[in-house]
Parts: structure tokens; sequence; C-alpha cells
């Protein structure tokens, strides 16, 4: 009877093992007689209590972090299909060979991807307003608005309903994109054949080229403020647009994340044109100083 009674025993180990507690150690069941194993106590499952305190205990200071870590795979890989899929998009967007029609819906439909792709990723990172007080407002805005996502949420928000669609203003979008895909695509799936046999060199370039898709972005980005200025003299011109992006490239050249790029483009431009100003229009001297007070102010 008592032999029977280990065998159970055993067993009901051996379930608690599978099914609950991993580290339990469950011995293995001893061949030995009938007699000898009557006259024998069963064995108690010493570790089976401490076991599953400390188990549990693993598992209760394991669970969270586990969870953490799902959490966060789950928000990267959120925002790694919603860059790719901008990202595609905006390539649809920019191919001379698609219909109009179809280039235009493409076209609004990557700035929209990107708008709530920046949304999205500024609220993981910084949440909400603590309160819904002017107070608390002001300092949840002062903490996100010197960040490459809002100053990426106020480009697609100026050109989502433009009536005229630059496809100029798409390369921040295609750059911002391209860099997040290949950055997740490096981190996740480099044991993959796939990856490995045809993403794994364009990824390392992207990544290893940080540096010059962000002063492609700056010089579009700063290329698009002086076509915004020639738009003026057109029947299509907007007022309210130009204004606000030269707002927005003010706050990129005083932004540290983006001023290191901007700062150098603008000096630049200052070395190529200044001579030829003074030389050829002096009287625009007054209206470029006017101007420069107001960048820097």
């Amino acid at each position: 009877m008592s032999s029977r009674l280990d065998v159970i025993n055993h067993y009901k180990r051996k379930f608690y093992q599978r099914y609950i507690d991993p580290d339990l150690v469950v011995e293995a069941m001893p061949l030995v007689s009938t007699q000898s194993s009557s006259s024998r106590p069963p064995v108690q499952p010493v570790r089976q209590r401490g076991s599953a305190s400390t188990g549990g205990g693993n598992r209760t200071s394991a669970t969270p972090t586990a969870n953490r870590g799902l959490r966060r795979w789950d928000r990267q890989t959120l925002q790694f299909s919603m860059n790719a899929w901008v990202l595609v998009v905006a390539l649809v967007a920019t191919l001379p060979v698609i219909p109009e029609n179809l280039s235009i819906k493409a076209h609004r439909l990557s700035f929209m991807g990107c708008l709530f792709t920046s949304i999205y990723t500024l609220y993981s990172a910084y949440g909400k307003p603590r309160a819904w007080t002017l107070h608390a407002g002001q300092v949840w805005f002062q903490s996100v608005i010197e960040t490459v996502d809002f100053m990426t949420f106020v480009h697609c928000l100026i050109f989502i309903r433009t009536h005229v669609h630059y496809k100029f203003a798409l390369i921040p979008v295609l750059c911002r994109s391209l860099e997040h895909v290949a950055k997740f695509l490096r981190r996740n799936f480099g044991r993959s054949a796939l990856y490995r046999k045809y993403l794994d060199e364009p990824c390392l370039w992207v990544e290893s080229n940080t540096n010059i898709l962000h002063i492609l972005t700056s010089q579009a980005e700063i290329g698009l403020g002086f076509l915004l200025i020639l738009s003026l003299l057109s029947w299509q011109r907007n007022i309210t647009q130009t204004f606000v992006y030269w707002q927005l490239l003010k706050l990129m050249y005083h932004t540290p994340v983006t001023a290191a790029y901007h700062q150098n483009i603008w000096a630049n431009i200052g070395r190529t044109l200044n001579p030829l100003i003074n030389r050829y229009a002096p009287f625009m001297n007054s209206a470029i100083s006017a101007a420069q007070r107001w960048w820097f102010r």
C-alpha cells in the first residue's frame, strides 16, 4: 500500500514540476522491494513547500519584468509596423510612374501615418500631463517641444492638408521611417536567414550612416522653406503655411537635438550668399538684418 502511495506522490511532484514550479527537484523513484518500501515511511515532498514559496517569489518578481518586457516589445513592434507602413506609402508617393490620383492619396496617407506615429511615440515616452491644468500642460509641453518627434508631428501637420503636394516634403518622413525600421530589423531579426540574405547590408548601411540621413533631412527642411517663399509669388501661395513652417525652422535651429545640423547648413548658405548680396544687391542688407533679428530673438 505504501509503495502505491510512493508512486502517487512521485507523479504528483512530477505534475507540480511540469505545470507549476519548474525549479522543483524531483528525485528518481527508488527501486526497492515491497517489504522495504512498506517498512519505510513515504517520502514527503520536503522541497515542495519551500520550492513553491521560493518559486512563487521568483515568479512574483519575474512577472512584472516579463510584463514590462512584453509591453516594451509590443510598443516597439507597433512603432515598427507604423514606420514600415509610412515608409512603403511614402515611397509609392514619390515614384514618378504612379498615377497622379494614387500619388496624391499616398502623399496624404504618408503624412497622416507619420503624424500618428509621432503622437504615439510622444505618448509612449512622455505620457500625458499629470493634471489638466495650465501649469501642468506647460511643464509637459516644455518637455516635448524640443524632441524630434514633436517637430516631425508639426511638419506633418503643416503638409497633410496642403493643396500643393510637395514631394520634397516627404524626404524627412522617408529618412525618419527608414532609420527606425532599419534599427528594429537589426535588433530583432539579426538571426533570420531571410534578413541576413537580403536586408543585412542595407540596414547596416543605414545604421552606420545616420549622420548622412540627418544632414539630408536638414537640407530638405531648409530647402523646403525657401520653396515655400518662392510659392508666395504664385497663385497657390499659402502665407499661413509659410509663416508656420519658418517658425518650425527657427525651432529646429535653436533646439539642441537638431541645432548642429541646421546651424552648419545655414553657415554654409551665409558664406555663399552674403558675398553675392553685398556685391550685387546691397539694398537687401536692411531686410536681411531685420530677418536675422527675428531669427535670433
